[in-house]
């Protein structure tokens, strides 16, 4: 059960369906922005194919984004603090193309 961010002290039952639950690998992700939203295109690459499609598209609103920022930070901290992993994933890998991402 999660907490219930916009109504505090209260709990959200999450269903997860067993197609969701399966997942959709993805290898880049393409972030973009306009005034009022957020959005996400998780795209899979694939070696010596000169396409790749758009696998997952999510929309947020910019206080979404930006909770989500702050839950990836804490997840990659708590990552890093395991065993084995401290320093393992240390260099940032800078976006493809740059950091331009504005719709």
């Amino acid at each position: 059960m999660e907490t219930n961010e916009l109504n505090p002290g209260h709990e959200i039952q999450v269903e997860l369906a067993e197609d969701i639950a399966q997942g959709v690998y993805a290898n880049l992700a393409i972030i973009a922005h306009s005034s009022s939203e957020f959005i996400l295109d998780f795209i899979r690459v694939v070696p010596g194919v000169p396409k790749a499609k758009v696998k997952s598209r999510i929309i947020l609103t910019p206080d979404n984004a930006k909770r989500l920022l702050y839950a990836l930070q804490d997840n990659i901290r708590k990552f890093e603090e395991q065993e084995g992993n401290a320093g393992k994933y240390g260099n940032i890998i800078p976006p493809i193309g740059g950091i331009k991402g504005e719709a």
